[in-house]
């Protein structure tokens, strides 16, 4: 549907939730549109609560000139996922119910709305020492591989395989909550913008013009400070 058919997003969001959704007792709008910082592709998000549902899913579809994506939970259902996005360090959920714009309240939706933001707040668990050591060692293996490769269609998928893990030690390390895709980057630029510039500025020399040394300093730079790079003496599983 053409941009100029498009319906404001909460006028959208009102209508299809009268519409497809008879059931919701509270809904928040979220995304990029709603913080003003859509695309053309940017599509609306949106956090339904049932009080009667049982099981949460997930929905897509085009309604009103946009793309929507709706996660419909019970006042209940919302914590597993609040959970699992705490241990998975990457809080979608969390921030779409504590940033976005209610569009239908409930008494429920404030308590809800405050656990988001502390646990925002709280940031994810620190990871353990046995944890890095397992992570440093998945990283130094791509960065073996990654400086050994004489192929570059290879190497562009290890780069990119290694920017994502490399990018997520920094952040979790940190006891800093991590992303993926372009949330990463994001994650990144919250926690230090100058990091942020240099993994950019390292992976652009990379793919521009096949330029290795600044990501592989960049890298090693993300674990020296855990005790660099580990091959020798890693095991997982054996018995002690």
């Amino acid at each position: 549907m053409a941009l100029s058919k498009r319906l404001e997003p909460l006028e959208a969001v009102k209508r299809i939730i009268d519409e497809r959704f008879p059931a919701c007792d509270a809904a928040i709008v979220a995304g990029s549109v709603i913080r003003g910082e859509g695309t053309a592709t940017s599509d609306l998000d949106i956090v339904l609560f049932e009080r009667e549902r049982q099981a949460s899913y997930r929905t897509s579809f085009f309604a009103y000139g946009w793309p929507m994506e709706v996660f419909v939970h019970s006042f209940l259902s919302y914590e597993n996922y609040f959970e699992s996005d705490r241990e998975r360090g990457q809080p979608s959920l969390q921030q779409m119910v504590s940033e976005g714009t209610i569009v239908r309240d409930a008494p429920e939706l404030k308590r809800i709305r405050e656990e988001a933001k502390q646990v925002l707040l709280e940031g994810p668990d620190l990871w353990s020492e046995s944890i890095i050591r397992e992570k440093r060692y998945f990283i130094t293996d791509l960065l073996e591989d990654f400086i050994g490769c004489s192929s570059r269609d290879e190497g562009i998928f290890i780069a990119g395989s290694l920017a994502e893990r490399t990018g997520d030690f920094i952040l979790r390390t940190n006891k800093c909550w991590s992303g993926s895709s372009k949330w990463l980057l994001r994650a990144l630029k919250r926690h230090d913008p100058t990091i942020a510039g240099q993994f950019s500025d390292a992976f652009d020399r990379y793919y521009r013009n096949g330029e290795k040394e600044s990501v592989i300093q960049l890298v090693d730079e993300a674990m020296v400070p855990h005790g660099g790079r580990l091959f020798e003496g890693f095991s997982i599983g054996k018995d002690t």
